[in-house]
């Protein structure tokens, strides 16, 4: 599902209690449980074109500028995502994370989890892909 938050429409809710709790306790088997058998909130660059159901838009990522490598940030709950990020998002599962980092893993150096906060948790792509592992 996508959603642009800046639609003058009422939006559904968009966050997984299961992972906002396993991100409080910074345990990563809890988030690989969250994310297997529930949602994450992806920003996205542009929503998917409406006609194809399948089309999640193109995923946002941060190029650090330190090191010009990608980052991708994900949230547990919309509200958690900075309003200075595109207002798109995407609810996505486990299974399209792994085959994203399968596909873009080599590019990205690290994947945050709500970095602005509650309780923001960093994970490597082969850590995810490790513990996302079907």
């Amino acid at each position: 599902m996508i959603v642009s938050m800046s639609s003058k429409k009422k939006q559904p809710s968009f966050r997984s209690q299961v992972l906002a709790e396993a991100l409080e306790h910074q345990d990563m088997a809890a988030v690989a449980f969250a994310l297997r058998n529930d949602r994450v909130i992806v920003p996205l660059l542009k929503a998917g074109q409406r006609d194809k159901p399948t089309d999640t838009g193109e995923v946002w990522t941060y190029r650090q500028p330190e090191s010009g490598r990608l980052a991708l940030l994900l949230f547990s709950d919309a509200a958690n995502k900075p309003a200075a990020l595109p207002p798109t998002v995407g609810l996505q599962d486990g299974v399209w994370l792994h085959t994203f980092l399968r596909t873009h893993g080599s590019e990205i150096e690290t994947v945050f989890f709500d970095i602005a906060g509650p309780h923001p948790m960093q994970a490597t792509p082969d850590e995810l892909l490790r513990v996302l592992a079907l």
